[in-house]
């Protein structure tokens, strides 16, 4: 049995997973990127292959993808996290159409074709803004922990508007708001409406095709993702582990490069 691996090393995470020869997920990981992008790489591989019950030396081919995939020597390949992210979920969804995909510091918008293939996508890696860098520096200001972002934001009976687009404003306003005793759910609610105008203006450029699914660490809070669907007017899907989209598709590079 042959076995394939691929590692996307992002700005906070970096995220491993391995594959069999049939393509099926045996083992995956996510984990901290941290100050090292290529010890981050290492342990987020020696993480799926202990998941999979493996050794390195099993692996046939390795594929890197994510902005750190230049610090990762043990690829024998690296490719762009746009081919990844296609490819990984449209493993996962096979009539997908659309994926959406929130990180730690960028965020981008991919339109797929027949067969899974990139058509044209959106990108914004310049500002913090719309991503999960945005929410955990407004989760700290707020004092609430990141996870507990979504359950708050759903249970919100209003929403308080963020006018600021700039992180730095918009954390200042943030701080106002709390001086001036607004729930912090509505707040909190506000935010996720600023990151999902964010992103979905980026779709303005290349449209949104149905099925529509949603990747990345902010994939996993269900406030965004409800908003996301609200301001679309589609139904979004989420990955089980929507953080290893990318790896998942580095890995089926991997086998494809190997056979």
């Amino acid at each position: 049995m042959s076995y394939f691996a691929g590692i996307d090393v992002g700005s906070l995470s970096s995220d491993a997973a391995v594959i069999d020869q049939d393509g099926d997920l045996k083992g995956w990981s996510v984990t901290e990127t941290g100050a090292h992008s290529t010890n981050a790489s290492e342990a987020a591989l020696d993480a799926a292959l202990a998941m999979a019950g493996l050794g390195r030396d099993d692996l046939s081919f390795v594929v890197a993808t994510g902005y750190g995939r230049a610090a990762v020597p043990l690829a024998g390949k690296k490719v762009t996290e746009i081919s990844c992210h296609a490819l990984g979920a449209h493993s996962l969804f096979p009539d997908v159409g659309t994926v959406i995909d929130i990180g730690g510091q960028d965020s981008k918008v991919i339109r797929l074709g027949p067969g899974g293939k990139v058509t044209d996508f959106v990108m914004n890696d310049k500002c913090a803004a719309g991503t999960g860098r945005f929410l955990e520096v407004m989760a700290a200001k707020l004092g609430v922990g990141l996870d507990d972002l979504g359950r708050l934001s759903l249970a919100a009976d209003g929403e308080v508007g963020i006018s600021s687009v700039c992180t730095v404003f918009a954390e200042s306003e943030v701080v106002s708001l709390v001086a001036r005793n607004q729930p912090i759910a509505q707040i909190i609610k506000g935010l996720h409406r600023s990151v999902v105008n964010r992103v979905a203006a980026m779709t303005g450029n290349i449209g949104v095709q149905p099925r529509v699914i949603m990747s990345g660490g902010v994939a996993k809070n269900a406030g965004v993702v409800a908003l996301m669907a609200e301001r679309l007017g589609v139904e979004i899907a989420v990955p089980e582990e929507p953080q290893i989209v990318g790896a998942l598709g580095a890995a089926l590079m991997a086998k494809r490069e190997a056979q």
